[in-house]
This record gives C-alpha cells, sequence and structure tokens, in this order.
C-alpha cells in the first residue's frame, strides 16, 4: 500500500500516540467494571510515555452507580456543545453522528494504520487518533477523531452511542447530556469531570470538553457505567467494543406452597433480550410438573435468542412439602367416673404437623349434676380447613359432691364465668369506699361516635400527664382512616412521650374492639414496648399514636384506643377521620369540626386516674365494690372544648382505676357482676391481667371469676378500665368460698 508522505514528527508523533491505551487485565468483578478480552499486562493502570505532550496515557475504570433518578424534561439530541443547540446534522437512527465511508479511505490516519477486519458482526472497533470505526463489516468515520489528553481517551459521544444502538437526549433544564440504556441513565455536563450514573455522582478521570460542535467524554465513563466490555489492541492501534448483549431469564413459581404428589407446578417465564432479539430456545433442568417426594430442587432455566447467545442460566430453590395430613383430635379424662358435683380434668392432647386453628367442644363441663353417661366430643380443625374429630363418655353416678353454686364458687377458672342468683347482689353491703383522683387529663372521643363524614371528631390543647379514650365507628359510604395530629402552639420546641398505648380494630364488633384496646393497654404497661418519646418544633405538626392510622377503616368499622402520654408543654391535638387517601397535614385546616351526636359522650376531664384503696378486712361476709354508678363513685366533671359546655363523664369510661385492698379474707372469690348490662373487658389483678370472661360477655345474672385467696389474709391489687362498648355500673363482689 502506497502512503502518503508524512514528516518525521508526525510518524513518531502517531506511533507513540498509538500505545496510548493499553489492554487491560479482565475484571474479577463483571458487574461492576468492563470485561477485557484482549492480551494481559501486570498493570491495568500502565502508561505510556505521549510524544506529543510528554505525558502518560491510560485507560482508566471508574465505579458506576444504581441509584434511581427523576427524569427532567429532555429532546432528542443531535450532536454538539451541550450549552447552545447542536449543529451537526442527523441522517438516520443508525448511522447519526457518523458517516459511512468506502474500506479504501485516503485519510492519513486511515492509511497509517493496518486496516484488521471485524471478527465478529457484535465489535465496534475504534482507532487512536482516527476517525474511523467499523462496526458489523462496515467502516464508519466519527465527526472526531478518538482522541487522548493528559493521558485519558476520549471518544465523540453521539458517534459511539449511535454505534452502540442506546438513546441519547439533551436536556435543556440542565444543560446535560442524557444517555440511556434501559433502566440506567448517564448525565454529562461539558467541561466537568463529574457525571452521574442512575442519580450518582461519579467521578471521570478527565474532563469532558467540546471541539468542533462535537462533545467528547473519557471513553471508560460509557463502558464501564454501561457494563460494555472492551480491550485494548496496542498493535492494531484500536479499541474493540465487544456490543454482544446476553439475553437475560428469568421465571416464577405461582405456587406458594407445593405439596408431593399433589400439586402441579405452574411456572411463569419472564426470558428477555436486552437488544430486542426474538427469543427462539429455551432450556430446563430439573423442573418437573409434579414432585413426587419432599425436599428441595434446584431448578435451572436458560434462554437463546436470535443471535444465537444463551443467557447465564437462572435458577430457583423450590421446597416440597409433604403433603397436608388431618389433624389428630384426642383428649383424655382424669377418671372415667364422677361423683355429681365433682371436679372433672380434661387434657387436650390433639396434635397437627402443622397448626390447629380451632377447638369445638360438644358437652364438656368441669362438673356434671345430673347422673348418667355424659359423652364429651372434640372436634379440631387445622389451619388448611382437614377437621377430625374424637369423642370419649364418662360416667356420673347418682351421690353429690358439690352442689351447682358452691362447685361454681369453688372450680370455675379465672378468667370463666358461672351464672347465679344476681337478685341477692343489691342487698350484700357494700365496701364503703374513699378515693384521691391523680393528675392527668383526661380526652374522651366518643361522641360522635358514628361519624357520618369527614372532620374533626375532637380537639383540645393541653399539656402534662393525659389520657386518651378514642372510640368511633366509620358510617361514610367510602374508606376512611383516623389520625391524631400533634401541633406545637408554643415558641419554644415540645416534647411528647407516649408511655402507654393500647389500640384495637378494625372491628364490625364494638364491643370486641373495646375489650382487646384493653388488653393491649395492659400489655403495654406490662412490656413497656410502646413507649416513645418526639419533639416538635414551634409551630410543628406531627402524627402521633401510629397504630391508629395503620389500617384503613371500611363503612361499619370500629376502633378503640387508650393512651397515656406526657408533653412538657401544651399541644394542639386534633382526632379526624379523612379518607383513606387523604394526607392529613395537607387536609387539616380544611375539615370542619363535627357535632357531637347527643347520645354519646365527649369532653375533657381533669384527674382520671381513681385511686381507690380500702384497709378494713374485706371477704368474711359477702360484700361488693360499685363502681361506675355516679354515687359511690361519681361521675368525673369536665367541660367539651369544641362547644364550650360543662358535661359530666357518664360511667366514667376512661378513667384509670387503682384499686388496692389490704386486707381480703382467707378463701375468698372475687369476682366481676356487670349491674348495667353486657361487659366485656380485661382487669390487671396482682400483675397478671386476667379476662373479664375470654369467650365473650358477661351477663347481670353472672359473674366472671377474677381471684380467689389462699389460706392467708393477703393484700390484693386491681387495675381496671371501663372497656368501651360495655355497660356501667358494675360491682366487684367479695364472697366467702364454701368448706
Amino acid at each position: 500500500m502506497k502512503l502518503k508522505k508524512l514528516s518525521i514528527v508526525t510518524v513518531l508523533a502517531l506511533s507513540q500516540v498509538a500505545t496510548a491505551i493499553p489492554a487491560l487485565a479482565e475484571s474479577s468483578n463483571t458487574d461492576l467494571l468492563p470485561r477485557v478480552v484482549a492480551q494481559e499486562v501486570p498493570n491495568t493502570d500502565s502508561e505510556v510515555t505521549n510524544a506529543a505532550e510528554g505525558k502518560a496515557v491510560e485507560v482508566t475504570q471508574e465505579e458506576s452507580g444504581n441509584t434511581a433518578t427523576e427524569t427532567q424534561e429532555t429532546k432528542e439530541m443531535p450532536n454538539g456543545d451541550v450549552n447552545e443547540e447542536p449543529s451537526e446534522t442527523i441522517t438516520d437512527g443508525t448511522t447519526s453522528g457518523t458517516t459511512e465511508t468506502p474500506s479504501d479511505s485516503t485519510s492519513i490516519e486511515e492509511e497509517a494504520i493496518p486496516e484488521i477486519p471485524a471478527s465478529n458482526l457484535n465489535e465496534l472497533i475504534l482507532y487512536f487518533n482516527s476517525t474511523k470505526m467499523e462496526h458489523g463489516g462496515k467502516t464508519y468515520n466519527a465527526p472526531q477523531p478518538m482522541e487522548v489528553k493528559k493521558g485519558v481517551s476520549y471518544v465523540p459521544i453521539r458517534a459511539l452511542v449511535d454505534r452502540v444502538g442506546f438513546k441519547v437526549t439533551y436536556d435543556k433544564k440542565t444543560k446535560e447530556t442524557v444517555i440511556t440504556k434501559g433502566s440506567n441513565e448517564l448525565r454529562f455536563k461539558t467541561n466537568s469531570s463529574n457525571y452521574t450514573v442512575n442519580g450518582v455522582t461519579k467521578a471521570m478521570k478527565g474532563t469532558s470538553y467540546q471541539t468542533k460542535n462535537t462533545f467528547m467524554v473519557p471513553l471508560t465513563a460509557i463502558t464501564q457505567a454501561l457494563d460494555i466490555p472492551y480491550k485494548a489492541d496496542n498493535v492494531g492501534k484500536r479499541v474493540i467494543i465487544n456490543l454482544e448483549t446476553k439475553p437475560v431469564a428469568k421465571f416464577t413459581v405461582e405456587q406458594k406452597e407445593i405439596f408431593a404428589g399433589e400439586t402441579t407446578v405452574t411456572y411463569k417465564t419472564e426470558a428477555e433480550s436486552p437488544s430486542g432479539l426474538q427469543i427462539i430456545n429455551e432450556r430446563w433442568e430439573g423442573k418437573q410438573d409434579i414432585y413426587d417426594t419432599p425436599g428441595e430442587y434446584i431448578i435451572s432455566y436458560s434462554v437463546q435468542d436470535a443471535s444465537g447467545s444463551w443467557s447465564d442460566p437462572y435458577t430457583q430453590t423450590i421446597t416440597v412439602i409433604k403433603p397436608n395430613q388431618p389433624p389428630v383430635a384426642s383428649f383424655t379424662t382424669d377418671k372415667t367416673e364422677y361423683k355429681m358435683g365433682e371436679l372433672i380434668t380434661i387434657t387436650d392432647e390433639s396434635y397437627d404437623d402443622d397448626k390447629i386453628a380451632s377447638h369445638q367442644w360438644e358437652n364438656k363441663a368441669y362438673g356434671y349434676f345430673t347422673p348418667g353417661p355424659k359423652t364429651i366430643k372434640l372436634t379440631v380443625t387445622d389451619n388448611k380447613g382437614l377437621t377430625a374429630s374424637y369423642e370419649t363418655t364418662i360416667n356420673i353416678t347418682d351421690e353429690t359432691l358439690h352442689n351447682e353454686n358452691d362447685f361454681n364458687m369453688l372450680f370455675i377458672p379465672e378468667g370463666e364465668k358461672f351464672t347465679f342468683d344476681s337478685g341477692s347482689v343489691p342487698s350484700r353491703p357494700k365496701v364503703s369506699y374513699s378515693f384521691e383522683d391523680e393528675a392527668s387529663t383526661l380526652i374522651r372521643s366518643n361522641s360522635p361516635e358514628t361519624v357520618n363524614s369527614e372532620g374533626i371528631v375532637y380537639r383540645e390543647t393541653v399539656g402534662g400527664d393525659m389520657r386518651f379514650m378514642i372510640h368511633h365507628v366509620n358510617n361514610l359510604t367510602k374508606n376512611v382512616k383516623m389520625y391524631v395530629v400533634a401541633t406545637n402552639i408554643n415558641e419554644t420546641e415540645a416534647t411528647l412521650r407516649t408511655d402507654y398505648l393500647g389500640f384495637a380494630g378494625p372491628s364490625y364488633i364494638a364491643t370486641a374492639a373495646g375489650k382487646k384496646s384493653v388488653l393491649n393497654y395492659f400489655q403495654s404497661m406490662q412490656d413497656g414496648l410502646k413507649q416513645s418519646t418526639l419533639t416538635l418544633k414551634p409551630g410543628e405538626r406531627k402524627l402521633v399514636m401510629l397504630e391508629l392510622s395503620k389500617t384503613r377503616m371500611k363503612k361499619g368499622d370500629v376502633i378503640s384506643l387508650f393512651s397515656d402520654v406526657y408533653s412538657d408543654s401544651p399541644l394542639q391535638f386534633d382526632v379526624i377521620m379523612i379518607d383513606e387517601k387523604s394526607d392529613p397535614l395537607a387536609v387539616l385546616d380544611q375539615l370542619p369540626i363535627l357535632d357531637r351526636d347527643g347520645v354519646h359522650n365527649r369532653g375533657t376531664y381533669p384527674n382520671s386516674t381513681r385511686v381507690i384503696r380500702y384497709m378494713e378486712p374485706v371477704g368474711d361476709v359477702a360484700q361488693r365494690l360499685i363502681l361506675g354508678d355516679n354515687a359511690d363513685d361519681p361521675n368525673l366533671d369536665g367541660m367539651d372544648p369544641m362547644r364550650g359546655d360543662p358535661t359530666s363523664n357518664a360511667g366514667n369510661f376512661g378513667v384509670l382505676y387503682k384499686i388496692t385492698l389490704d386486707r381480703v379474707a382467707p378463701n375468698t372469690l372475687v369476682s366481676f357482676n356487670p349491674r348495667g348490662g353486657k361487659y366485656s373487658g380485661y382487669a390487671m389483678v396482682n400483675g397478671t391481667i386476667t379476662p373479664i370472661y375470654t369467650q365473650g360477655q358477661v351477663k347481670p345474672d353472672e359473674q366472671a371469676v377474677l381471684y380467689r385467696t389462699g389460706d392467708y389474709e393477703q393484700k390484693v391489687e386491681i387495675l381496671l378500665t371501663a372497656a368501651p362498648g360495655s355497660n356501667l355500673p358494675v360491682n366487684l363482689l367479695f364472697t366467702p368460698l364454701p368448706e
């Protein structure tokens, strides 16, 4: 080949620059660094003296990020300076920014460099200090040659990306050139040594610049960020970029549980080609439609695209479990024959491989009071819905050990109930107690109990020790949420501390929500898990008591909440019900204050912790202690802050009773008897949380067992608060046990 005459200096410069980009050793982390497929050299950052500039030349490797970023307004960018309207012409989507040329081009640079044909249609070849580019067997000219500046190789960004096939746009607002590949986004600015990869700023080894309306960036800034493997061929004075992109294989298994020999497994494939090629083949390993044996199985899935490239295998491990077996129902009795009024001890021995969800007993009793055979049956249901039953028959003789009333007082367990002659209760002597009230402001948000429109159901400004009792029903024709918003109305920072909190709901049953909220309230006193502290700057608003708003309320749903809090400064509290999609802090100022319903109570009441201490003997004879009657236990007086009206806390809901009985007689039954209607709740007796009937409500002709003293006089401490949805007044009964 006949070469044009070159000056010695030029030839020397070209020969030195030709060594500018050394071969790089293959990275051990192909996810972060470009994969090198050329000859290896010991030093990946090896330097070669550049005769033209007297400086080292290197191909650098830079870190890439993966943080998402917002996409700003962009437009398709031809070529040119990011700070001006580009002036290069785009001819089509294939060759924009480059010009196809015949293979026998007479360019000085091209003739000085031996032509080496591409070995692969997926290779893009760039030549040192040349505009020449080869791709897929064709030769193209870039608007500017690949240049070396201060040891860093620069390429025309548009020409390179057009050949690679990614999208290039120009963001007028930020004056950035934007390259996108799938979910990846690169942003470059002129005269900057930084760029962003998916919103994360990264440093480049060189500074981007513009020359002759062409935007130039370090080659490795693009190859590494977009995970494009390449090799440097110093002999051929070129960089070979591998554009081959493997397809991606993926699949999911639709069944959450796979039972051996039963479940037909459904596989959902999600293969794709980043290059947009058709998936033409697939390969499975370990795949079965039905697995006969329990155990773990590894399944591998690969796909092939139209170029012949296979994906990396995608694997999943699935667990095949034994088929669900019915539970086993079983129980024993401590004897097979009993007297009337004799305690029967039943031990449940049912089991299941997974979990028993429910027990249903028929004719089970702690004792029987008629003679003859008694068949007891148990049906258990596991969490998959399979059931099993077991029954046994015992015999009751005609001999009596205890009558039914004595038996109930002696043997009915704590948390259970029994029927009795409640007509005698009013004639029992009363425990004539006195009390003191502790400072704790009660905010009772209970009216309107049934809320028919969005709005503020309670607003109050208060500080110090507080107790919230919130109980409402959603009657809107849409889903809503309830919130408590605290606003710091002071000119100094305020601190709000939560001590105890009990929340329940949403539920369709008001008594169930009220009962569970009391249980959770008492549990928070024992475990301390609800304690928290937050600060509010002057004028700041924050959501508090967050459990209230975790779950949406459908129409008819009831929520119930107790919470003891403390604030070192007065705060404004707003209890609101709004559409589930609304932002409570954004809409608060537009919400109306809802009026009370005229039936239920709301108000702010001071001194809401009532301390009762009785130091005289109790239980030697049948006695009663009355709560919530507005006589022995007077209602708290307060104000409705939304209307400015005085109000009385009927039933003293929200009041926490701390009852200490210093001298309860030996062998005394302590029980709970509602007088105003059905009641469902909990009490804490000597530190133990005890249900006021485990299975539901207690009626006025029933008493629920709370505690029994032993053979010695002892102190009994009872913590009690009226459960929302229940009825007051109530009696605590103290009854001597039969011998």
